[in-house]
């Protein structure tokens, strides 16, 4: 792209980010786009308008993002409209007043290669600049990582004699995101960075998924992204649909969207494009046939002939098309031959695949640069002024000449790859085979760019790709002895890219097709692999617990001979069925044996220690071999895994210092060998679990906000948003209801693991009691004891029971207590957590003189588990036993260390109720505000409690009504009730009558 014009440049779409030079503002004249008469008088005409017309509002508003962006917060503007409407205008002046204040300003383009294109290409382009401005040393040694996205890195890091870095064609995106992030966060420090992403519309997938990853990430500081795209392309099914409403709920993103100009602005336009005011006629006229557009109104006054605008093609074609038609024939050849090469062309290209003597070339580009259809940039390459003209241009072309165009394009590039940039071969010989409809070279094309996407992390490309071999695999009779695979293994293949990019609908489907195709009876292990694959895919979607498949899968391994291969795909599926079939996994780990001798069978063993034959210890002692195993073999993945699980036995063990510093090494481990957006996102929401329970919140929140800018799909990114929404809960946070609304939204899937299903019960119940709901508290309380699976999971299930006991003891709800104690009296309680929630039930279900030992005893219980919160919240329980009890020495410890608590936690509701509760029994200094009862209101409050009307109260106390009405409301406000028969129940339940 180049670099940006004066602030005094081409009005709309029609150029780059600036043409060359800032772009040639003098008439045209001899065969470009001359005089228009007629309707527009004899003019000289300019070719693209030099003032900016009706945008102040939105230059405004990039420049208040950018101030913005400066002072340190995360700023994004999407910047849409239809094609021409001056998005690229408008940030051409942004541009310009960037770089006239001393700020550092990098620009990318998408290619229109569509989404089996070109992964990562703007960034390629901006980084492209990074290179040629500050050399390779600002990649600070990381230059084969970068090389990924900039190949040319790879050479200028062995011409320096750089040692080479280890493979990372294994590690996923994640670890060359987060570079990415970071040097863009270096670049900002020295000077703040626009970045500017152009015709989001046409991003690949990878792309998009860059940009979501900086834009969730919050960490790049004085960085602006500004992203443009056309509204107009945005079809029902278009991808980046769902991908802008997805920004549109990070922070820090703000949408601008440019309207059309209305008759005064398109007035404007023409007469700085005719150096006079037009006739009020002609305005009309222009303004009616482009709406406002400003590069239909560019065009429509630049390809004005004698006749006038009148006489034009009414067509947006015939527009686009009206001043290519006015070139010299062999500039017109030359433009339709470089309109198959795409936007974006180099000479060398060009000459390569026009095969005419340089002259006749050079002439030819002359004539389409002088006339503004083709400008240059400062590597010497060429681009169309507007990519509507080289559509337009591309559409007029021959079927004929379409396939042969672009096929002479696809051998090109096959001969002579450095004819395109770095690391676009694969990708553009796939494109142009494809469109030149040459099916036995497109289908070894996509396969071979399929393979050089998965180099570079781009798995949705080469999913998309591999779709395409799939696709012309019927067209091409030996496509199998083309590729040397049969079209299993190409379905095979895509499964394992599909469900590599997250895209497990999809996963399902080819499962299906695999599944069809396979013989069971010839190739049993091969087809049990396709369908434990499927029955896991199943339950990470929510659709069914795959139970089903999994059995099946079992049944046609088990008659396979002893391998390897045989062995560790019986651990996987034992370890999927231990959740739905304990029974099953059993038999089947019992067929499995040992898996000690095989390290390669590392991963599987660590899959069956984490879900069956747990003793006392969790298997706590094996996952700690398997661990020292795995740090001894070096194997990467492997350690991985182990301290995902020992993160989470440690945790349920109530070790949860343990546990947290497991997840942490984990972390560090996954950034290491490249795979934080895999194993690594597990870890952190293992490690936010460990902080919240440990207090330590705020570094807990840190940790789920990582996991979120990681966005693990469908199940799996269930657990960190549980967890961050019942921090948001605890913390009255304003978008709690919101997190939490999303996380339910969970259960409204037909299947769901009841580890994952039973978490969300105790958070429905906690929104409910949060917002004081007790019909929805009800009713969730009944929903959560009704799940058949609450009465076998310790862990999970005694969370649940505490929320509803504490929901029967709002309402005092007898039947919904008794439910609760049935359930309470058949759950074991193993660890200290659980310990400590069966204690909390008990005191919850106490009544009279019970409570108060009760609560004692749950007090104590989370002292010896150590969670402060839970901790908290049982001390304002006991404090308002004692109360009721007399006990006001130990009312007042427990409600001061309660405030205390909730202090440090940031625990907004439980500080509001400590303090609440402290007025209500009259402490003193146990929260801010606090207010006492005056003998007086104690008096009033005795017989507001017996029942007595304002008036009985004057009468017995010898005041007036009025004087008795006024001290009830100030007992009311007190005691942060609603009504006088809410404080009369407050009274007796603290005793504050005796």
């Amino acid at each position: 792209m180049p670099a940006p014009a004066p602030a005094v440049a081409h009005q709309a779409a029609a150029t780059g980010l600036a043409g060359a030079a800032g772009g040639p503002d003098g008439p045209v004249g001899g065969d470009g786009a001359g005089g228009a008469r007629g309707i527009l008088g004899a003019v000289t005409v300019r070719a693209a308008s030099t003032v900016l017309v009706g945008r102040q509002d939105e230059l405004g508003a990039l420049r208040a993002a950018f101030a913005r962006a400066r002072a340190g917060e995360p700023s994004t503007v999407l910047v849409g409209g239809e094609a021409g409407v001056g998005k690229t205008r408008l940030l051409d002046e942004f541009g310009a007043l960037v770089t006239a204040g001393g700020d550092r300003l990098l620009v990318g383009q998408c290619l229109e290669l569509g989404e089996a294109g070109l992964p990562f290409a703007p960034f390629a382009a901006a980084l492209r600049e990074v290179l040629r401005r500050d050399g390779p040393a600002v990649f600070e040694g990381y230059e084969p990582e970068f090389a990924r996205l900039l190949p040319e890195l790879a050479r200028t890091s062995a011409a320096a004699g750089a040692p080479p870095r280890a493979a990372l064609s294994d590690a996923p995106r994640g670890y060359l995101f987060d570079l990415v992030g970071e040097l863009f966060h270096r670049l900002a420090t020295v000077q703040p960075l626009v970045l500017v992403i152009e015709d989001l519309h046409w991003a690949d997938r990878s792309t998009r998924d860059l940009i979501g990853f900086l834009v969730r990430a919050a960490r790049t500081a004085r960085v602006l992204l500004v992203c443009t795209y056309r509204t107009d392309e945005l079809h029902r099914g278009h991808p980046l649909r769902p991908f802008l409403a997805e920004l549109d709920r990070a922070r820090g993103v703000e949408r601008v969207e440019l309207g059309r100009l209305d008759r005064d602005g398109t007035a404007a336009i023409l007469t700085d494009l005719l150096g006079a005011e037009p006739a009020a006629r002609a305005v009309d006229d222009v303004h009616a046939r482009t709406q406002g557009n400003p590069f239909f109104i560019e065009e429509l006054a630049a390809a004005g002939g004698p006749v006038g605008c009148a006489t034009l093609p009414e067509t947006l074609r015939d527009l686009l098309l009206a001043r290519v038609d006015r070139l010299p024939d062999a500039a017109q050849r030359v433009l339709r031959i470089a309109a198959a090469g795409g936007t974006r062309f180099s000479h060398q290209l060009l000459a390569e695949v026009a095969g005419l003597p340089e002259p006749e070339l050079e002439d030819a580009l002359r004539a389409a640069v002088a006339a503004q259809l083709v400008v240059a940039d400062p590597d010497g390459d060429y681009e169309f002024r507007h990519a509507l003209v080289r559509e337009a241009v591309h559409d007029e072309l021959l079927p004929g000449e379409h396939a042969r165009l672009h096929a002479r394009y696809a051998a090109a590039i096959e001969a002579q790859p450095h004819l395109v940039p770095a690391g676009r071969a694969p990708a553009e010989t796939a494109h142009h085979w494809y469109a030149a409809h040459d099916h036995p070279r497109a289908l070894l094309a996509a396969r071979a760019a399929a393979c050089a996407a998965a180099d570079r992390y781009a798995y949705a490309e080469q999913s998309r790709l591999l779709e395409r071999v799939l696709e012309l695999w019927e067209l091409v009779p030996d496509a199998a002895d083309r590729l040397g695979m049969d079209h299993l293994a190409v379905l095979e293949e895509t499964l394992d890219a599909v469900s590599t990019a997250g895209d497990y609908g999809r996963a399902i489907t080819l499962t299906r097709a695999a599944l069809a195709e396979v013989d069971r009876e010839a190739e049993p292990l091969r087809a049990a692999r396709l369908l434990n694959r499927r029955g896991r895919l199943l339950a990470l979607l929510g659709k069914s617990d795959g139970c089903a498949e999994l059995r099946e899968a079992y049944r046609l391994a088990a008659g396979v001979p002893g391998s390897p291969d045989r062995t560790r795909l019986l651990a996987y599926i034992a370890a999927h069925l231990a959740k739905v079939d304990p029974e099953l996994a059993a038999t089947v780990v019992a067929e499995v044996g040992t898996l000690d001798a095989d390290l390669a069978l590392l991963p599987a063993r660590i899959a069956l220690l984490c879900r069956v034959n747990k003793g006392p210890d969790l298997g706590l002692a094996e996952l700690r071999r398997t661990e020292a195993l795995a740090r001894a073999a070096d194997d990467g993945p492997a350690l991985v895994s182990a301290l995902v699980h020992l993160s989470d036995v440690l945790f349920e063990l109530g070790r949860y210092a343990e546990s947290a510093e497991a997840a942490a090494a984990g972390v560090i481990e996954a950034h290491r060998v490249g795979i934080s957006r895999s194993g690594g996102a597990y870890l952190l929401s293992n490690q936010a679990e460990a902080l919240l329970a440990l207090g330590r919140w705020d570094e807990a929140e840190a940790a789920c906000a990582e996991a979120a800018r990681i966005d693990p799909p469908g199940v799996s990114g269930l657990h960190w948003l549980q967890l961050r929404a019942g921090l948001w809960l605890a913390r009255a946070h304003p978008r709690a209801d919101e997190l939490v609304g999303r996380a339910l939204g969970f259960l409204a899937r037909p299947y769901l693991w009841p580890n994952h299903r039973l978490p969300l019960h105790e958070l429905r119940i906690e929104a409910a009691l949060a917002a004081d709901d007790k019909v929805e508290a009800a009713r969730a309380a009944r929903a959560a004891l009704a799940d058949d699976k609450l009465p076998h999971l310790s862990r999970e299930g005694w969370v649940v029971l505490d929320a509803a006991a504490r929901v029967a003891a709002r309402l005092s709800d007898r039947e919904l207590a008794e439910t609760v104690a049935g359930v309470a009296a058949v759950l074991p309680a193993r660890h200290p957590a659980e310990r400590a929630h069966a204690a909390q039930v008990a005191a919850l279900l106490a009544v009279g003189d019970r409570a108060l030992p009760a609560w004692r005893e749950a007090v104590r219980a989370w002292r010896a588990d150590g969670q402060p919160y839970a901790l908290g919240r049982a001390l304002l329980a006991l404090a308002e036993a004692a109360a009721s009890a007399g006990e006001r020495d130990e009312v007042a410890a427990a409600v001061e260390e309660a405030v205390v608590i909730a202090g440090r936690l940031g625990a907004t509701p439980l500080g509001e109720q400590a303090a609440t509760l402290a007025r209500r029994v009259g402490l003193r200094g146990a929260g801010a505000g606090t207010q006492l009862l005056t003998a007086r209101e104690r008096e009033v409050l005795r017989l507001v409690a017996e029942g007595h009307s304002n008036s009985r109260i004057a009468e017995r106390l010898f005041i007036s009504p009025k004087t008795a009405s006024v001290h009830v409301s100030r007992i009311i406000a007190k005691l942060d009730v609603g009504n006088r028969v809410e404080a009369a129940a407050v009274a007796h339940r603290l005793g504050l009558l005796d």
